[in-house]
Parts: C-alpha cells; structure tokens; sequence
C-alpha cells in the first residue's frame, strides 16, 4: 500500500485536530444532541465529508472529543509515570490531586471541563465506551498508587471506597463549573496550593483511618 506523502499527512492531522478542537467547543455549549455536523464543519472551516473521513460520524467525532476532553486532565502515560517515579506513594497522591486542581482552577476554564461535565450530568451511551476504554485503565494506575498508601490489596472492595472518597471533591470542583455559586465557587478563588494542601491532607486522613480499619 502506497503511503501518503509526508506533507499530505500532515496537513489530514492538522485537519482532524480542528475538526475536533471545533467540536468540542460546540459540544461543550449546546451539548451532544443539539450540535450538527454542519455546524461543526462550518466552525472548523471544512465540508461535512471531512467529519465523516476523520471520525466516521458525528458519534464517532463525539466519542473521540469525550476522549480528548479526558486526556487533557490527565493522560494515561502521565498517570504511569507518576506511579512508575522513585517518590513516596503520599507524594504521588499529591502530584496527581494538584494536577487535577490546577485544572479546576484554571482560568478560562477550557472547553474539556464543561464537554465533561455535560457528559457525567447527563451521560449518554457513550459514557460506557469513555469508561472503558479510558477511564478503566486509569484508574487501575490510581488504584495501585492507593494501594500502596493503605495496604490494602488490589480488588478489595475497600480500595474502591477509597478511590471514589479521594476523587470525589475533585471531580466536583472540575465539573462544577466557575459561574456555580457557592462553597464551590469560593473554594476556586483560594490559593491553588491551600486547596491542594487541604484535598491532600483530606485524602490522607480518610485512607489512614481505613487502612486502620482494614488491618
């Protein structure tokens, strides 16, 4: 099979990537059902058969926008060599709680965390997919990492109480939202380093108080 000449390949990646920053934007703000793909052609300045040559559809398009939405929080091999470095299992926790912050915290908040947000406030059919082909694998990282904290061995039930626990005033702070008043809304505007020192100390306190319990 003939490739295609180097300049050509670039230009289809370049393409694909507009194509799907585009999308996204739009998704993030009318949602799933209410974006065309005439809209999203017209955004990205390309014809709808460009959608259909890069994604196959307009699901196909969705699923890898949900999947790059992911990925811009944290990446699979991010993940791995955080849990793969030389640090204390605690320190690894914190690594991984601030960088979530730091994208909680960002202003403007990019179109990732509110394409997010729609999805886990209202999931549709693609939540499944997301899970397991994304979300799965991450969490088996984060899992050991927890693991390696408490004690606690792999596919304890236990160990999965822990991970929602740990995740859960994170994810709240990243789905939120800024225009969210609130407890939420005054937890952004402090320092991004009180809040990760507090989620961290949080998280520490609760996986203590478990592995106590479990041993």
């Amino acid at each position: 099979m003939t490739k295609a000449p180097r300049g050509q390949r670039a230009d289809g990646e370049m393409t694909r990537a507009r194509i799907l920053h585009a999308a996204g934007e739009l998704f993030a703000v009318t949602g799933y059902a209410e974006t065309t793909s005439k809209a999203i052609a017209s955004r990205a300045e390309v014809d709808v058969a460009s959608i259909n040559y890069h994604f196959g559809s307009r699901s196909g398009l969705y699923q890898a926008v949900l999947v790059e939405a992911h990925n811009q929080l944290v990446t699979y091999a991010d993940l791995q060599k955080i849990a793969a470095s030389a640090s204390p299992p605690l320190d690894k926790l914190k690594v991984l709680i601030g960088q979530l912050v730091s994208h909680a915290t960002a202003q403007p908040q990019g179109w990732y965390l509110h394409v997010l947000a729609r999805e886990l406030l209202a999931p549709s059919s693609h939540l499944q997919l997301l899970f397991q082909e994304v979300l799965r694998p991450k969490l088996s990282v984060i899992l050991l990492i927890l693991s390696d904290i408490t004690k606690i061995p792999l596919g304890d039930p236990a160990l999965t109480r822990c991970l929602i626990s740990v995740a859960a005033p994170c994810l709240m702070l990243l789905v939120g939202g800024h225009n969210v008043p609130g407890p939420l809304q005054e937890t952004r505007q402090m320092p991004r380093d009180e809040v990760v020192e507090h989620l961290y100390r949080f998280s520490l306190g609760g996986l203590e108080a478990i592995a106590d319990q479990a041993h």
